[in-house]
């Protein structure tokens, strides 16, 4: 698996910081996690939930909210009306460089917060809660010693877990001001929810008034004996497998091949897989993904075209080398073919015609092991040369485009 640091701007024009989690292939679909209140993105739960999921297949952005972990702005002045705007920019990150989120998932206010950006988020097939409440004033409990002040004054500390956070009378004006009964009634969308009937943070019956008050197709899962913040490890991995398995039933899989008519023998098709460089490649009976490192904005989740350009000439210099040696019956037991690529200035190539100030240039090392002869080992580096890969890539090359309709 691989984890990407990506920021984006929130509604506000402040940076939020996420994590996008993505599977060793090409993702089934793509997830979106919003963390509980005060909490953020690397919060464990949160983190073992996605790692499970992209395990599964699924690629999952999780990020800090504003003012939390490294995401920009002060905490003082969000609210939850800016958490649902938050999840809605992330989801437009998500639209526009890679695929728009199938799956909403969120834990504790999370919860609440992707019930309520759901219908801002056409593309969402399915909504998750875990530990959620039923209405995002809930967490006025956890202000309690403090409300009377907030009220007063129009602001005042509050100690949430191990930090200290400015609450202002703006958030509880907010809070209040959420219809969620209208948003969990018209969700039109498949949702699953998880809750602990021993959560003494967010009670089950928060978790029942949800499911009523929700239309089908609607799931509930308990999880036994599992604290609110999902500490033990066991509890997080199983509600991410749990979501992998159910996400089959509702949701369509738009990174499956959707190639319904293979390419005809000799062509290639590439069509995106997201918005900046993951690319499909599909012959008549075959397909693999293409990318661009890390470093430039990509993926990496496939080799890149330079490296799949030098693959198919050390393949084809593997290849013509192996059916020599085999026709000769000479004792080659293996061969192996390094190369590299790079660009030098026209002068440090002695007999290279000058294209510009520099030219393409490719390395290619062959090793030939085996009890062979130095005629024999000549004679197959020679052969080398003769791979019909080399002698395409040293032809003058014409490439012909014509624009279709699409």
């Amino acid at each position: 698996m691989q984890r990407i640091k990506v920021t984006f701007k929130s509604d506000q024009g402040t940076d939020l910081v996420g994590a996008l989690e993505l599977p060793d292939q090409n993702p089934l679909g793509y997830a979106l996690f919003a963390h509980c209140f005060s909490c953020g993105k690397d919060i464990p739960a949160a983190t073992r939930i996605s790692r499970s999921l992209a395990e599964k297949g699924f690629a999952v952005l999780r990020f800090d909210f504003t003012g939390l972990g490294g995401s920009n702005g002060d905490f003082g002045n969000t609210n939850f009306s800016s958490n649902v705007k938050d999840l809605v920019a992330a989801a437009n990150l998500l639209r526009e460089q890679y695929t728009a989120p199938a799956l909403l998932i969120g834990h504790s206010l999370g919860g609440a917060a992707v019930l309520a950006a759901a219908e801002q988020i056409p593309e969402a097939e399915a909504v998750i809660t875990i530990g959620a409440p039923s209405t995002p004033d809930h967490v006025t409990h956890l202000l309690s010693e403090q409300i009377e002040t907030i009220e007063k004054e129009g602001i005042a500390p509050v100690k949430l877990g191990s930090r200290t956070f400015n609450i202002t009378k703006q958030f509880l004006t907010d809070i209040s001001a959420h219809n969620m009964k209208d948003h969990i009634k018209n969700l039109k969308k498949a949702l699953l929810v998880f809750h602990s009937p021993v959560d003494t943070t967010v009670g089950i019956d928060e978790a029942r008034e949800i499911f009523l008050t929700a239309k089908h197709p609607k799931s509930f899962v308990s999880l036994d004996q599992a604290d609110h913040l999902l500490t033990n490890a066991a509890d997080a991995v199983y509600v991410g497998r749990t979501i992998a398995a159910w996400a089959e039933r509702y949701i369509s899989f738009p990174y499956a091949p959707v190639q319904a008519t293979p390419p005809a023998k000799g062509h290639i098709i590439v069509s995106e897989e997201n918005k900046t460089f993951l690319r499909n490649i599909q012959t008549d009976h075959h397909s693999w993904l293409a990318d661009e490192p890390l470093a430039v904005g990509g993926g990496n989740q496939g080799p890149d075209p330079y490296e799949m350009l030098l693959a198919a000439l050390g393949a084809c210099t593997s290849m013509t080398i192996r059916m020599y040696a085999n026709h000769k019956k000479w004792p080659l037991d293996d061969v192996k073919v390094e190369l590299s690529h790079n660009r030098e200035h026209s002068q440090d190539c002695a007999g290279c015609e000058k294209n510009g100030n520099q030219i393409d240039v490719m390395e290619r090392n062959i090793e030939l092991i085996g009890d062979l002869t130095d005629d024999q080992r000549q004679r197959l580096f020679q052969i080398a040369g003769k791979c019909p890969v080399h002698r395409t890539l040293e032809n003058k090359i014409e490439v012909r485009d014509k624009l279709v309709e699409g």
